[in-house]
């Protein structure tokens, strides 16, 4: 169920200067002035999710206009978006120190939901969106802009 407060998709969104992940020493992509983005999913997430997330992504406004002031979308300023799938955003620290990651979506509910965030980015930003391959060992590198990081999730549509 959407918006329940059990299931949030969850982002952490970074402006970047420049991001680029790697898989077994190769680079998979690399983006210039952009967002990178860590999306985490549980199992009741639908494609509503995605839709409202993948919208406000895209239209956030926290690049620079020409006054200096934080006020334009990537997709205004015709930056790239970096997508990495991040089950970790939802580790459980209450008991002892080893996370748990129960409250992830299982990998074959997670990575149809992936891709459908990956179809929708494309059609929201107007160009394809670049991504790590889900499930993989990544090594992801990144110049954070600011620094600016800013954590989003469905369930409270902030």
């Amino acid at each position: 169920m959407p918006g329940s407060i059990f299931n949030p998709m969850r982002a952490v969104i970074q402006r970047v200067r420049h991001a680029a992940v790697h898989i077994g020493g190769a680079e998979r992509a690399a983006i210039h002035e952009g967002l990178l983005v860590f999306l985490g999913i549980e199992e009741p997430d639908t494609e509503a999710d995605t839709a409202w997330l993948s919208s406000k992504i895209v239209h956030l406004r926290i690049f620079d206009d020409a006054a200096g002031v934080p006020n334009v979308s990537v997709k205004e300023t015709g930056g790239n978006i970096l997508l990495i799938s991040q089950f970790t955003l939802f580790a459980a620290t209450k008991k002892g120190n080893r996370p748990g990651y129960s409250r992830a979506a299982r990998p074959d509910i997670a990575e149809p939901l992936y891709e459908k965030m990956i179809a929708q980015l494309e059609t929201d930003l107007g160009k394809p969106v670049f991504t790590g391959v889900f499930g993989a060992d990544m090594q992801v590198s990144l110049l954070n802009n600011g620094p600016v990081t800013i954590w989003m999730d469905t369930r409270n549509k902030e």
